[in-house]
């Protein structure tokens, strides 16, 4: 009973409603954001020799900052 309620409010509306018009044809605006997303990931992808480009360093215990890691097993001063 609801769902012929909801189908028959649906159905009613739809015959009334215009279609709002759009700036392009729904192929061209498709193949726009596929081009879109496209550039974005290859952006993204240009990030991931990052961090390749030097040799990774060992990180020293700074006793001096906020948050001092109270775990280092004497490394620190």
């Amino acid at each position: 009973m609801l769902f012929q309620q909801i189908a028959t409010t649906v159905a009613a509306a739809a015959e009334h409603e215009e279609l709002a018009p759009l700036i392009a044809p729904p192929f061209v605006i498709g193949i726009t954001m596929f081009v879109i997303l496209l550039v974005m990931l290859f952006i993204t992808l240009s990030y991931g020799n990052l961090g390749k480009r030097h040799e990774a360093v060992e990180e020293h215990a700074d006793p001096h900052r906020q948050h001092p890691n109270k775990h280092d097993h004497g490394l620190g001063h």
